[in-house]
């Protein structure tokens, strides 16, 4: 299953820093972006944007994960290196996730039909 269909996501593009936020969609699923939307796995998933780190930042308290991720500096490079925000937003949402995982993260907490939003 694709990343898509359990977070969304926000992209800040400063040209120099890439700021990604991953934002689960449902807080039952935030533990599992926890565990498998890691900053390796994102620097694979990008790797034609990165070219340095990639640092994460967990957020639970609102259900999200932040990226940033450093280009390589200056000058002309920057702009054979411009990638629209929305690209780099559908790259990352395209990472596979296991489904696995996530049936068992819904599957512990099944009574409750509801849809839990973060708040």
């Amino acid at each position: 299953m694709k990343l898509r269909q359990i977070a969304h996501s926000r992209v800040e593009d400063t040209g120099v820093l890439v700021n990604i936020s991953v934002i689960a969609r449902d807080a039952r699923d935030y533990p599992l972006l926890e565990r498998t939307v890691t900053a390796t796995r994102v620097r694979q998933q990008l790797a034609g944007l990165v070219r340095r780190t990639v640092v994460r930042y967990a957020q639970p308290h609102l259900g999200a994960l932040n990226f940033v991720l450093w280009r390589a500096g200056g000058g002309r490079e920057l702009r054979a290196l411009a990638v629209p925000d929305a690209s780099i937003t559908h790259a990352l949402l395209n990472l596979e996730v296991p489904e696995l995982a996530v049936f068992h993260v819904r599957a512990v907490s099944h009574e409750d039909s509801s849809l839990t939003p973060i708040s």
